[in-house]
């Protein structure tokens, strides 16, 4: 079982020293990944579905693990995950391609297709047909990242006749993690998918997912070049021994823990840096390598 930690770009950890300092601490307990959520901006008041207060600090997951891939050696760093309708899918492949360069090839591309209208209407996106783009861009990217010449013909975005270095340090490009609970987003996990992305499940939710998965298995033609589908997930409540076993068992191969919760939260925005790292040494004394 591989063991990530979650929001290293925000709250707690959206300064340069504290941010360092747990991805260092997680580094050293034997944590194989960090994770960095986005929003470009937050509905001000805060309505449903938005997750998080307008006020709440979060670094850019590019810039932040720019900064991290200094500080660290050898942890991955996950995108958990980036709204790609929202992005120039050509500029965003060139700053992927040259994180996993700075970081010598530990990037995880972990993408989704947003839900927050206010936040598309602000940046100018059409908010319609955000699954057909991010495949669309998803597919543009790895043109970009493996193609000897690129090129690529698409609803949204087509290109020929340029080229984009350095490439990538892992083969093809950082593997490409589909986040997202619907049967659509399972859809695009079987069909474009290296791994899946569930957030804030507890067990039976896990399980739901996954017959979700195997369901669109069955239905979909996996391309045998995208391997075994990695399945990771972010449970509600602090990882232990027995959680951990739990999930192994469902088929989990990851989980990427929030900040430990306080008391009987399933999960705290607002930890201290202290309450953060005491957490990732108990994590590693007790889970790492058990599991």
């Amino acid at each position: 079982m591989k063991l990530g930690l979650f929001g290293i770009n925000m709250g707690p950890c959206s300064t340069p020293e504290a941010s360092a300092r747990v991805a260092q601490a997680a580094e050293a307990a034997g944590f194989e990944s960090v994770w960095a959520g986005e929003h470009v901006v937050l509905p001000d008041p805060q309505e449903p579905p938005s997750p998080l207060p307008p006020t709440y600090p979060m670094l850019d997951p590019n810039i932040a693990f720019a900064f991290l891939a200094g500080q660290t050696k050898t942890i991955r760093m996950g995108t958990g995950i980036i709204i790609l309708p929202q992005r120039n899918p050509l500029v965003l492949a060139k700053e992927m391609a040259s994180l996993d360069v700075l970081s010598g090839g530990r990037l995880i591309f972990g993408v989704g297709i947003g839900y927050l209208k206010p936040e598309f209407g602000a940046l100018g996106i059409p908010f319609a047909q955000k699954g057909p783009r991010t495949l669309d861009y998803v597919e543009a990217m790895r043109a970009i990242w493996s193609q000897d010449n690129p090129a690529h013909q698409g609803q949204f975005v087509s290109f020929s006749g340029i080229q984009a270095f350095p490439k990538p340090v892992q083969q093809s490009g950082p593997p490409v993690v589909f986040g997202g609970m619907t049967p659509q987003a399972f859809q695009r996990s079987v069909t474009h998918g290296n791994g899946w992305y569930g957030f804030a499940l507890d067990a039976d939710g896990t399980k739901k997912c996954l017959d979700g998965l195997k369901a669109a298995q069955e239905q979909n033609k996996r391309p045998s070049e995208l391997g075994k589908l990695e399945i990771s997930v972010t449970p509600l409540g602090r990882v232990d021994l027995d959680m951990a076993k739990r999930f192994a068992d469902l088929g989990v191969d990851r989980l990427v823990s929030l900040f430990p919760p306080k008391g009987k939260e399933l999960f705290s925005l607002n930890s201290s840096e202290t309450e953060i790292t005491d957490y990732i040494k108990e994590v590693g004394d007790t889970v790492v390598g058990k599991v």
